[in-house]
């Protein structure tokens, strides 16, 4: 990518643009410089593991036309630009090693519609690359390296869930197509869901420097291990502003073998609504619990409706873990295979506790269940079905 396109594609960003993702705008995170570091030293986990991070570029031909023609996003410097015809849309983005046979792991909105996939390693060649298999539902890919390779690298995996607020962390990828850079943060947040970037949301938020071409990059501790791949930032600009996020490796991970040996992501399915409930919406609409998922409606295909879940019954607990949200309700049944028999705990809507076994189904293309109840409340939270 040029210098130019990169500088344009930064100053048009809205959404997923192939090389990060902007969201509404928010105030700036602070940048923190830890006085204490209790694990290996900065350079020695960065000079480990920055080869094991590539620059992933792609390109696809894109119908020429007014209705397909963006001037934030079209390059003057590419090949055919100003003629007649198909062109081909170029961007860049980052990966990372995951396989010592050159597996890598990436966005999906990086390979998004490539037909062309060239990967940039360490020794400074570039090697063709094919799909694995893509989960947009959570912007995640794997990617195959061809052809006789190197020796490679790869990271190892860490544990995202042991992360605390505050914890160091370094983030590596190949901003704005500069070349691979490492910038160094601290975990700002767990567990951000409702951002609206993906489906399937969990992100790590930190203040470690992602701009445009982090994307499908390494966040990683200071064991040099990997705890999550970069994937969006929130800013007005387009550029770092103190907020980015990253999916944790413990979502990442089971979603990246799914990939490998079947090319897709099969998801456990209940086939309810749900809303998180918090005090507020409790009081307002006479809700039996505090906090939890609250069923607002039941697809009458679905599993749920075989068991003895019902409309305006909350969530409080599946197979004994909390449920406090609807998000991590919907991350955690998406997460169990298909055909497993799950206990859930619930509050009834006369205030009495029960448990509720169901048998999960498979994800179905189209998840939305229409609710049928609460209104005001489908019109605040209304969300896609676990």
């Amino acid at each position: 990518m040029t210098p130019l396109r990169t500088f344009l594609a930064a100053a048009a960003v809205v959404g997923l643009v192939g090389t990060g993702a902007a969201l509404r705008s928010g105030p700036t995170a602070a940048h923190a410089t830890p006085s204490v570091l209790t694990d290996g030293s900065i350079p020695d986990v960065a000079e480990r593991v920055v080869d094991s991070v590539v620059n992933i570029s792609t390109s696809h031909v894109v119908e020429a036309g007014p209705a397909s023609f963006d001037p934030f996003f079209s390059d003057p410097f590419s090949p055919g630009f100003g003629e007649p015809g198909d062109r081909r849309a170029m961007s860049k983005g980052s990966g990372v090693i995951v396989t010592a046979s050159g597996r890598i792991l990436t966005n999906a909105h990086v390979v998004k519609d490539a037909d062309d996939i060239k990967v940039t390693l360490h020794d400074g060649n570039d090697y063709d690359a094919k799909v694995l298999g893509v989960d947009p539902k959570a912007d995640l890919a794997v990617i195959q390296l061809k052809g006789n390779l190197p020796a490679l690298k790869p990271l190892t995996f860490g544990d995202s869930a042991a992360l605390r607020l505050g914890d160091v962390v370094l983030a590596i990828g190949d901003p704005f197509g500069v070349g691979k850079s490492v910038t160094m943060g601290i975990v700002s947040a767990k567990g951000r869901g409702g951002m609206g970037i993906e489906e399937y949301e969990d992100f790590i938020q930190t203040d470690a420097a992602i701009n445009p071409g982090n994307s499908g990059g390494a966040l990683v501790n200071l064991k040099g291990e990997l705890i999550g791949i970069n994937t969006a930032i929130a800013s007005k600009s387009g550029g770092y502003a103190g907020i980015g996020f990253a999916i944790p490796t413990n979502m990442a991970r089971p979603i990246m073998d799914q990939l490998i040996k079947d090319g897709k992501v099969s998801r456990g399915y209940l086939g309810i609504n749900i809303a998180t409930v918090t005090p507020s919406l409790a009081k307002e609409h006479n809700l039996p619990a505090q906090h939890g998922a609250l069923v607002a409606g039941i697809d009458p295909r679905g599993p749920a409706s075989q068991s003895s879940l019902a409309e305006g019954d909350v969530v409080i607990a599946l197979n004994g873990s909390e449920i406090k949200t609807s998000d991590v309700l919907k991350n955690t049944i998406a997460m169990i295979k298909p055909g497993t028999t799950i206990d859930l705990e619930v509050v009834h809507k006369n205030g009495s506790k029960g448990a509720v076994k169901a048998k999960l189904g498979e994800m179905p293309a189209d998840n939305l269940v229409p609710a049928r109840m609460l209104p005001k409340l489908r019109k605040q939270q209304q969300q896609r079905r676990p």
